[in-house]
């Protein structure tokens, strides 16, 4: 039943998560976006940065990290 709730947990939080940014692994530009509309559900995601010409299937992502109270105590103690 653990296993279960861990599963739960897991897709709770994945239907909240806000997108993140996007950058592009060669020159760390946001100018990034998807090659085609087709991408999204026909063909595997690519993406094509428009500074450097990259295109490929890796970008980098920045997520927001969440801090717990704890944590955010912690770090206006010290």
């Amino acid at each position: 039943m653990k296993k279960l709730d861990d599963l739960r947990e897991v897709f709770k939080n994945a239907k909240r998560r806000k997108p993140s940014q996007i950058f592009c692994p060669r020159c760390a530009s946001p100018k990034i976006h998807l090659s085609s509309g087709l991408d999204l559900w026909l063909t595997p995601k690519s993406y094509v940065c428009d500074e450097c010409g990259y295109n490929g299937v890796i970008v980098m992502e920045l997520e927001e990290e969440n801090q717990t109270e704890e944590e955010k105590q912690t770090s206006t103690e010290e």
